[in-house]
């Protein structure tokens, strides 16, 4: 089952810029479709590889810094390619 998940990491710390480009730059490194703008990074691909990589990639982050804020939304799909037609 294909799905399209959107993060967004907000680091309640000083250090907020290193810690959203590192993860950004972990995301990057995967098999996966992804999907960059100035507020999330949208992620596609098969339900169970996403949820895992998502899983582990938050773990590493939570266990190298505090205060660290997750916004999650998963939709079943692959919406990559959705365009609004209105």
């Amino acid at each position: 089952m294909n799905v399209s998940a959107e993060i967004t990491l907000m680091p309640l710390n000083n250090d907020y810029k290193k810690i959203i480009k590192d993860f950004i730059l972990s995301l990057r490194n995967t098999d996966f479709d992804i999907l960059e703008n100035p507020l999330s990074t949208q992620i596609y691909g098969d339900f169970e590889p996403v949820m895992d990589m998502l899983t582990k990639k938050i773990m590493v982050i939570f266990s190298k810094s505090d205060g660290i804020m997750i916004n999650l939304k998963v939709v079943k799909g692959n919406r990559i390619n959705y365009k609004a037609d209105f």
